[in-house]
């Protein structure tokens, strides 16, 4: 059977030359006689595993020592709650700046333990736009201020750290992590869950100042305690081990196509091509400001939207899967993270030619 070229927003493509590593050493990983699956997390073969994942995790991204690198279950969805747990205490106020849906849960979360001031919030654009940094208004106490860099389902993205921000910056990277050079020594912590541009669903990276882990947390239970996960290297449970393992051929695949800069052209040249067709033509539109657009989820609607069943349709005929919009806010979305070819891009934009030529 062939490969499709898969724009799903996540679980998200994996990079072919990964997936044929993985398969080759399924049965019999490193000469054991067994699956990496099947092996004991706290063996010194799969500490092996888990070290060079993060070694090079760390090389990739230029993360210091002074950040504690955790690899967790519980998606990012879980970290809307451990974040307020751990980085703040009851009382204290917490700054969220909501850019769409993502951002907006991780408010309805922390609102749950902590008191939530939202600095600015892009609903009057319908999320197409991000706030004006000149409107935002920051607490001067806040514990953290959190922030979402890129909105998955609607395609908006905050291309650097805001600046002059005052409190450690959170960000959920979830959908634009290893998709470019980041400073990391920015923010306070990073999370994201993997199933986009790290590695299969069931892992959560987590990259957090060691600072920030020192705060009394001794009222939780440990699993919820990111100090515990740290001094215990993410083995405090049985972590999610072949996930973990996955990610790791992911880092190296990465290191081999030349490291976050070289990842970072293809990218926005991928992002740039397709937004280049859409513009150029009055069958398509993206709602999204040009300064926000996002290079990994480019949502896009068609000029007559009785005719999406039918592009979806033809699309998927022509091996071009999973471009069906979110359901909240419908059209089409094609992204093209970090595992997506150019050959993928230009795929889909002969087809939407052709499509506008045929229905237009």
């Amino acid at each position: 059977m062939a490969r499709v070229w898969n724009f799903s927003a996540g679980p998200a493509a994996l990079p072919l030359e990964v997936l044929e590593q993985a398969r080759s050493e399924l049965p019999d990983w490193d000469g054991s006689g067994m699956s990496i699956m099947e092996i004991s997390h706290r063996s010194k073969s799969f500490l092996r595993v888990a070290e060079r994942a993060e070694a090079d995790l760390r090389e990739l991204m230029g993360i210091g020592d002074e950040f504690a690198v955790l690899f967790l279950q519980g998606g990012a969805t879980l970290q809307f709650a451990l974040v307020p747990m751990n980085l703040s205490s009851p009382g204290d106020k917490v700054d969220y700046l909501v850019t769409g849906s993502w951002s907006k849960k991780a408010v309805k979360e922390a609102g749950v333990l902590r008191s939530v001031h939202v600095v600015a919030d892009g609903a009057a654009s319908s999320y197409t736009d991000v706030p004006d940094r000149s409107a935002w208004h920051l607490s001067s106490d806040a514990a953290y201020f959190h922030y979402t860099p890129n909105e998955t389902i609607g395609g908006v993205e905050i291309h650097a750290p805001p600046e002059a921000v005052r409190a450690p910056i959170v960000a959920d990277m979830s959908s634009t992590i290893l998709s470019r050079p980041v400073d990391v020594s920015r923010f306070g912590m990073i999370y994201a869950g993997a199933q986009k541009n790290i590695g299969p669903a069931g892992l959560t990276l987590v990259i957090v100042r060691r600072e920030l882990l020192e705060r009394d947390t001794s009222h939780l239970p440990a699993i919820l305690r990111l100090s515990a996960h740290a001094k215990e290297g993410s083995m405090l449970n049985t972590p999610p081990t072949f996930a973990w393992y996955i990610a790791g051929l992911v880092f190296a695949w990465l290191k081999r196509q030349g490291g976050l800069a070289a990842i970072g052209a293809a990218n926005q040249r991928k992002a740039e091509l397709l937004y280049k067709a859409i513009d150029s033509s009055p069958f398509y539109q993206n709602p999204v400001a040009p300064s926000c657009r996002s290079w990994m989820n480019i949502p896009f609607t068609l000029a007559h939207p009785e005719l999406d069943v039918e592009f979806l349709r033809l699309a998927a005929d022509a091996g071009l899967t999973n471009l069906k919009g979110h359901r909240s806010v419908g059209g089409m979305r094609a992204s093209i993270y970090n595992a997506v070819p150019e050959d993928a891009v230009h795929a889909l934009i002969d087809f939407m030619g052709d499509f506008e030529r045929k229905h237009g």
